[in-house]
C-alpha cells in the first residue's frame, strides 16, 4: 500500500463510500433515544475545519493536544482534526483522578487540552494552559467545538490555500498519536508513534481483520487505550465500516440489541462478567434446563475440537448440539443482536477456558494482542482460532522468543520512541526488536501463546517460577471470583487474594440470610468460604505442586479504578492491590484461611 498518513486514510474513504453513514452518536432527549448521523464526508470535513481552526489558535504541526474525553462522535472528529493539523493527539483515561490527569496534561507539554463536557474542564482548568476545547456544552475561558469548526470554516473561505498549505506539510514520517500506557506493571509512560506505523497497521485490516460498509460495531472502550484506538476508530475508517457510540457503559446492553454489531471488540472481564452472569441466571432455571445447557456445553466443546482439526462433526454431536443451540445458546447470542460475525477480546490476556465456552456456544472469541509500544501484533485466523492462543502474527509482523521466553516483535507499526526518555526506548527497541516484556511460545501452526509477564514473575524460596496470570485465569473462570491476585515472592507456597461477585455468593446454599447485605458481610460469610475452599481445591488439581494455592483471604471490597488498583481497561495493578491491603496480607502470613 501507499505510504500516507491518517487523514489521506479518511480522505480515500470518503471518496469510495461518500454519504454512506460513517459515525452513529445516540442520546436522549425528552426521554426519548435518538440518534445522531455522520457520513463518511461530513467526517473528513469536520475534520478539515478542526485543522484549520486549530491553525487559528496557533496551534501548529508537531503540538500536543490532549484529549480528555469520553468515546463518542465528537472525540473522533477532533482525533482526525489534529492529525489532519500535523498535530499530535494525546488521549488521556477520563477515569483517573484529575490531579493524574492534570499531572499527565503538563508532563507531555500539551498546548491545548479538550474536554468533553463543563465538568471535566471544571475538574482540569486548573492546568496551566491558556487553550481549552469543549466537545459539548459552554463555558467561560473554553472555545465550544462548534465555534472551533467555524473558525476554521471562516479562515478556508478567507484563504482557499489554508487547508492544502496545511495536509501539505504533514508527512507519513511525522508523529501522529501521543499514548498512555496503562500502567498495570509499573510507571504509566509515553509512547510516540507515527502517521506510517498507525496506517501499516490499519492496512492490514483486509486480510486479519475485514470489516466494510455491511458491518456495524459498537465502541465503548476508552480511546486512550491502542485496541479502542486501532481496532474501533482507524480500522473501520479504513474499511468503511459504521461505527455506533455507546451512550453510556450503562446503557451499553441497550446498544448493543439495537445496533446488532457484527464485529464486537471488548476486553476479557467484559466476557468473564457476561459469563457469570449466565451461570448466575443458570442457577436460578429448572434442574432439567441446567442439565441440558451442559449436556449442550459438553457436545459444543467436543464439536469444537473437530473443527479446530479441519474434520467434519459427526451427525451423533450434530443433530443434538443443533437442538440445544435453539432452545439455550441461540438466546445468549441474542443478547448481543444475533448478527455476530465477529467478537473479539483484546487489551488483556483472554483465558482458555473462558474462550473455549463461547467457542462451544457458537460464538468463539477471535483473541488478538498488542502493546502501546507495537501497536496489534498478532490476531487469531477467523474461523481457525485456537483457545489461550493470541494468533498468528499480522503480515508485515516478525515475532520470535529470546533464549529467555520473552516475545520479541519487528514490525512497521512499532512505537518511534518513548516520549522525552531515550534510555526506556533504548532497553525496549534492541536493533530493530521491541522487547515486549511477555513470556511466550509459538506452536508447530505458529500460533502464539503468552505465558505471563517478565516483571510479574514470582519466584518461590525453592527457586521455581510461577506465571500468575496463567493460575489466575483458572480461578477466574468460576463465576463466584471477581479478581485473584496471587502472592508468593521468596515464599515456599502460593498464597491468593480473592473478591468475589456477590450476585453469584447469594445463591449458595446457607446465604439466604446474607442476602442484601453488604459485599463485605457477604464476603465474609461462611459458606463463600466453603466454597472457596472447595474451588481452590478443584484448580489445585490442575496445577504443578509448587503452582498450587495453600493460603488465601477474601477481600472485603472488589477492586476499583478509583482506589488506583485497576487501569481504565480493568487490567489489575498488582503493586497497588498489594499495597492497599497490606494488612490482609500480613493476616495471610500469620497462617489464616488454609486452602485444605
Amino acid at each position: 500500500m501507499p505510504d500516507r498518513t491518517v487523514f489521506r486514510v479518511l480522505e480515500e474513504t470518503a471518496e469510495q463510500y461518500g454519504n454512506a453513514p460513517a459515525l452513529h452518536q445516540p442520546y436522549t432527549e425528552n426521554g426519548q433515544r435518538k440518534v445522531r448521523t455522520l457520513s463518511w464526508i461530513e467526517y473528513r470535513n469536520a475534520a478539515q475545519e478542526i485543522a484549520a481552526g486549530l491553525r487559528t489558535l496557533g496551534i501548529g504541526k508537531g503540538d500536543i493536544v490532549a484529549l480528555d474525553s469520553e468515546t463518542r462522535m465528537e472525540f473522533y472528529l477532533m482525533d482526525l482534526g489534529i492529525m489532519a493539523n500535523g498535530s499530535i493527539a494525546a488521549a488521556l483515561y477520563p477515569s483517573y483522578p484529575p490531579k493524574e490527569l492534570i499531572h499527565t496534561i503538563q508532563s507531555c507539554d500539551a498546548k491545548a487540552v479538550v474536554v468533553e463536557d463543563v465538568k471535566t474542564f471544571d475538574n482540569l482548568k486548573e492546568a496551566p494552559l491558556t487553550t481549552w476545547i469543549l466537545l459539548t456544552g459552554e463555558a467561560p475561558g473554553a472555545m465550544a467545538l462548534d465555534q472551533l469548526r467555524k473558525c476554521g470554516r471562516d479562515a478556508m473561505q478567507r484563504d482557499p490555500s489554508l487547508l492544502p498549505r496545511i495536509l501539505s506539510e504533514v508527512n507519513p514520517a511525522d508523529d501522529a498519536i501521543l499514548y498512555l500506557t496503562s500502567g498495570a506493571t509499573g510507571q504509566p509512560k509515553m509512547v510516540m508513534v507515527s502517521h506510517r506505523a498507525l496506517v501499516a497497521n490499519i492496512d492490514t485490516g483486509p486480510i486479519a481483520f475485514p470489516m466494510g460498509p455491511e458491518d456495524r460495531t459498537v465502541a465503548f472502550l476508552p480511546s486512550a487505550h491502542i485496541a479502542q484506538r486501532v481496532v474501533v476508530e482507524l480500522l473501520p475508517m479504513r474499511g468503511g465500516a459504521p461505527v455506533t457510540f455507546a451512550e453510556s457503559l450503562l446503557k451499553l446492553p441497550q446498544d448493543i440489541k439495537e445496533v446488532k454489531p457484527t464485529i464486537f471488540l471488548a476486553p476479557p472481564r467484559l466476557w468473564e462478567r457476561i459469563y457469570s452472569t449466565i451461570c448466575t441466571e443458570l442457577k436460578k432455571r429448572p434442574a432439567a434446563a441446567q442439565r441440558l445447557f451442559y449436556a449442550g456445553l459438553a457436545l459444543g466443546l467436543a464439536a469444537a475440537r473437530y473443527r479446530r482439526k479441519g474434520q467434519r462433526v459427526p451427525a451423533r454431536i450434530r443433530f443434538p448440539l443443533a437442538l440445544v443451540d435453539r432452545l439455550a445458546f441461540a438466546k445468549v447470542r441474542d443478547r448481543f443482536g444475533g448478527k455476530m460475525r465477529v467478537a473479539a477480546s483484546g487489551a488483556a490476556p483472554l483465558g482458555s477456558e473462558l474462550a473455549e465456552f463461547y467457542e462451544a456456544i457458537g460464538m468463539p472469541l477471535v483473541e488478538g494482542y498488542g502493546l502501546t509500544e507495537g501497536s496489534v501484533v498478532s490476531f487469531n485466523p477467523i474461523g481457525r482460532p485456537k483457545p489461550g492462543s493470541i494468533g498468528k502474527p499480522l503480515p508485515g509482523v516478525e515475532v520470535r522468543v529470546a533464549e529467555d521466553g520473552e516475545l520479541l516483535v519487528k514490525s512497521p507499526s512499532l512505537m518511534s520512541r518513548y516520549y522525552k526518555d531515550p534510555e526506556a526506548t533504548a532497553e525496549v527497541l534492541r536493533d530493530g526488536w521491541l522487547h515486549t516484556g511477555d513470556i511466550a511460545s509459538i506452536d508447530a501452526d505458529g500460533y502464539v501463546f503468552i505465558t505471563g509477564r517478565k516483571k510479574e514473575m514470582i519466584i518461590s524460596s525453592n527457586g521455581k517460577k510461577i506465571y500468575p496470570s496463567h493460575v489466575e485465569s483458572l480461578f477466574k473462570f468460576e463465576p463466584l471470583i471477581s479478581q485473584v491476585i496471587l502472592i508468593g515472592d521468596g515464599l515456599p507456597y502460593l498464597m491468593a487474594l480473592f473478591t468475589i461477585n456477590t450476585a453469584t455468593a447469594e445463591l449458595l446454599d446457607g446465604m439466604k440470610e446474607y442476602q442484601g447485605r453488604a459485599p463485605a458481610e457477604i464476603a465474609d460469610a461462611p459458606p463463600v468460604h466453603a466454597e472457596l475452599q472447595k474451588i481452590i481445591r478443584k484448580v489445585n488439581k490442575q496445577l504443578a505442586p509448587f503452582e498450587q494455592v495453600r493460603k488465601f483471604r477474601v477481600l472485603a471490597r472488589d477492586l476499583s479504578i478509583e482506589a488506583g488498583e485497576l487501569t481504565a481497561t480493568m487490567k489489575v495493578r498488582r503493586m497497588r492491590v498489594l499495597e492497599n491491603f497490606k494488612e490482609n496480607i500480613e493476616e495471610l502470613y500469620t497462617g489464616k484461611e488454609e486452602a485444605n
